[in-house]
Parts: C-alpha cells; sequence; structure tokens
C-alpha cells in the first residue's frame, strides 16, 4: 500500500482534507465543535483517536455523514461519483455502478471526483462573493473611500500638470496635499485588502448588527439549555455574549432569545421529546399535540439539539418587504446574506396568503442537487386592532426531502438571481452571471 493510500484510510486525514474542500480553518472547526484547536490539530495529524459525539460534530459541521470519516476515502469517493452523476442527470442505471467504475479505474474517479468537489467550491465562492459585492454596505464604504482619494490625487496632479509657473507656496501645499492623500488611498486599499481576505476564508462576516446576532446563534448551534431549564433570561445572555459588541447587535439577539423561551414555554423539552417519539418532527401534529401554531413549532424543530432532531433543520424568518430577518442555514440550501432571494421560495408565497401554511417540495439549482421539504406560513407579528394594518412574518421550516419523492414532483428555485443559472424562469429579476451549464 502507498503512502498517500496509507493516508487516505485515516479518519484525521479525511477530516483536514473535508475541511480544507469546504473552506473552515481548523480554529474554527474547534470553536464550532467545543474543542481546542490544538486538540482538533493532534486529531487531524491521526495523533489522537476519535469517535462517538465528537466525530459525528465534526461530520455535520463538515456536511457528511460520519461513515465517510470513517469508512476510508473509498466510501467518500464514491459518494463524490454519485454526486457529479447526479447532477449531470446522469440515469440511475449509471450511476448504481459508481463503485464499479471506483474500483476498475481508482485514479480517474478520484480526479473526477477532486473537480466535483472543486466545481462545487467554486459555487458556493462566487454565490457569496457575489452577493457581499452587490450589496454589502461595507465594501461599498470602502471602494468609495478609494475611489474619492484617487480622484482627489488626480485633480491635484491636474492643476500642477498644467502650464504656467505657480506660486512655491501653492506648490508646496499641492505636494503635501497629494502625500496626505496618497497615505490615505495607501491605508485604505491595505483596508479593502484585508476585507476582501477575510471575507474569502471565513464563513463568520460581521461588521452588522443582524451579522453579529447570527454569529451568536451559530455559536451556540442555535440552542440554548440555559434559557429551556431557566437558568438565565434574554437579557443577562445578549449582555455577556462577546459575538455581540454593538448594541443594536444585542437588541437583535435579545429579540430572538426572548422568542426562544417563549416557545421552549410553550412546547418545554421533555414534553416534546415524547411528542417526537410518538410523531416524528411532523409540524401539525406538533400543532395539535401542543395548540401551538405553525411558527412557534417551526421554530422549535429548528432550535432542537441533536439528539433530538438528528435531521439538518434549517429556518428563516422575514418580513412584509421580504427582508431576511433571522436564519439558519442548512446544508445546500443557499441563504443569500445581503441580496435578495429568490421569490419562489414558499417563505415569499406564503405572504400572498396569510394565515395560510404553504408546502413544496424544492430543489436549488447548481451543481449539488439537494432537495428539501420546506413549509412555510406567514401571520400578524405583534398586536392588531381597528385602525392598525397587520404586520406580518412568514417563517420556513427546512428539512431535508425523502429520497421516494419524484422529481416530477420538486420544484427547483434559485437562491438569488443573480447567482440562478436557470435561463427559463418567470420570476427572474435580472440576468445571471452564470451560464446555462454551470
Amino acid at each position: 500500500m502507498g503512502r498517500d493510500t496509507a493516508r487516505d484510510t485515516l479518519t484525521g486525514s479525511r477530516i483536514r482534507e473535508r475541511r480544507a474542500v469546504t473552506g473552515l480553518r481548523q480554529a474554527e472547526l474547534a470553536r464550532l465543535v467545543g474543542i481546542s484547536p490544538s486538540y482538533l490539530n493532534l486529531i487531524e495529524h491521526n495523533r489522537r483517536r476519535i469517535g462517538g459525539k465528537l466525530l459525528v460534530d465534526i461530520a455535520a459541521q463538515l456536511g457528511v455523514e460520519p461513515s465517510m470519516l470513517t469508512e476510508g476515502a473509498e466510501a467518500a469517493l464514491i459518494a463524490s461519483l454519485r454526486e457529479a452523476a447526479a447532477d449531470a442527470n446522469t440515469s440511475g442505471d449509471e450511476i448504481a455502478r459508481a463503485d464499479e467504475f471506483a474500483g476498475r479505474f481508482p485514479a480517474w474517479a478520484g480526479v473526477l471526483a477532486h473537480h466535483q468537489r472543486h466545481i462545487a467550491a467554486l459555487e458556493r465562492t462566487v454565490e457569496t462573493l457575489s452577493d457581499r459585492l452587490t450589496h454589502d454596505p461595507q465594501l461599498a464604504a470602502s471602494l468609495h473611500e478609494v475611489l474619492s482619494t484617487a480622484a482627489a490625487i488626480r485633480s491635484t496632479a491636474a492643476i500642477l500638470a498644467e502650464p504656467g509657473d505657480i506660486d512655491a507656496e501653492w506648490r508646496d501645499r499641492f505636494h503635501r496635499n497629494i502625500n496626505q492623500d496618497a497615505e490615505r488611498l495607501a491605508e485604505s486599499s491595505k483596508t479593502l485588502m484585508r476585507f476582501l481576505d477575510d471575507s474569502e476564508v471565513s464563513s463568520e462576516k460581521r461588521g452588522m448588527p443582524q451579522e453579529e446576532a447570527e454569529a451568536f446563534f451559530a455559536a451556540h448551534d442555535y440552542h440554548f439549555p440555559a434559557l429551556e431549564n431557566g437558568r438565565d433570561n434574554p437579557e443577562r445572555l445578549a449582555r455577556s455574549a462577546p459575538e455581540l459588541a454593538t448594541e443594536a447587535a444585542r437588541a437583535i439577539a435579545h429579540d430572538a432569545l426572548v422568542q426562544y423561551a417563549a416557545d421552549a414555554a410553550l412546547m418545554p423539552l421533555g414534553a416534546l421529546r415524547r411528542a417526537l417519539a410518538r410523531f416524528g418532527p411532523d409540524p401539525v401534529a406538533l400543532q395539535r399535540a401542543f395548540s401551538a401554531a405553525l411558527p412557534a413549532v417551526f421554530r422549535r424543530l429548528a432550535a432542537l439539539p441533536r439528539d433530538l432532531m438528528p435531521q439538518e433543520a434549517g429556518l428563516v424568518v422575514c418580513d412584509a418587504s421580504g427582508s431576511i430577518l433571522f436564519r439558519k442555514p442548512v446544508t445546500g440550501f443557499a441563504l443569500p446574506r445581503f441580496g435578495a432571494s429568490c421569490p419562489l421560495w414558499p417563505l415569499f408565497v406564503a405572504l400572498n396568503r396569510p394565515m395560510v401554511p404553504v408546502r413544496r417540495a424544492v430543489s436549488q439549482l447548481g451543481r449539488s442537487a439537494a432537495r428539501f421539504d420546506c413549509m412555510a406560513v406567514a401571520e400578524p407579528h405583534g398586536a392588531t386592532g381597528f385602525g392598525r394594518d397587520p404586520v406580518y412574518r412568514s417563517v420556513m421550516l427546512i428539512l431535508p426531502l425523502p429520497d421516494e419523492v419524484q422529481p416530477d414532483e420538486v420544484q427547483p428555485v434559485g437562491s438569488s438571481c443573480r447567482v440562478c443559472p436557470r435561463p427559463a424562469c418567470r420570476a427572474r429579476r435580472e440576468p445571471s452571471i452564470l451560464g446555462e451549464g454551470f
């Protein structure tokens, strides 16, 4: 057995390789699973054994099944081949022969799987950077600073280049202005480059209050045991969170935590555990069991710990303008951070029919043909009354779609028009920057 093959049979090496593919830094993955970076480094270099809950947590953060990290490179290779075949709309018979292809041509299978992973990573990068370049106010301010400084230097230089003598005092003043503007331009350019570098290597985009709140919830895996058992309260949690650096971010997180505590009081964890054992994650059955509104059930399911909700559950909340107020990502379902999302999402369809639940089987177009069961409902937020128009909020729960659902029953949707390659779409607002075959 060659050196590379021996390395591939080790779980730590596969964790390191998968982390590199997903773009996670070692320190970031360590924080997400609750261990130190030094300990993760030992695991990735096969100096510490790993199993149990820690392996499950790492696999979840890397978006793979634990078996893909423990059963050897062949299982991961075959999974990548099947994903590539599904993206190319290859027939089911050919997909079933992926293991045969990997056995007969392991080197070519490795090349194909590598390119499949690389294309998927590039697609995620395009989506993220397009969203950020188009809508990020911090980037817009940085670009404005660079352009305005360059314009000031050009104007001063044009004066100095004009024919005729300039008074020595004025010439020295112009030279000082150019020198000061050049220093400002250099500093602004460095700031912009640092910002772009951070954007590429970090999944925690900070700088806006909502981003800080998202980082806070992600750091807690969207579950707060201290609120479940009454040992803490939303005010104290929001005030003590290191992720919440601004008062606005603390206010956003506080409101979400108050809602979390109310949902937990309505559906206590113990009673919910028993209900899940009886009904499974069926929102309608849980709604009846607890006499709760569907949005509360959606929020509760998305906030459950992994021992109660082994499958991934995403959540998106928006107001009547379509602005996303809260989001819990789920693997394979792209949620734009800044830009306008796809209007075909059930989240927005529900706004057209308040109080009427909407359920759709959807798939997001792209290299990863992930399919989802999306349930949404829009209801008034806050008090209503005569002479006061209701303010609606829509809540959408995102669950994996069962395999038995037929392809013709699944509606294709995008993340946003700008990075959606679907050519003929009745909801398109602007041309895509991607080709049809992307």
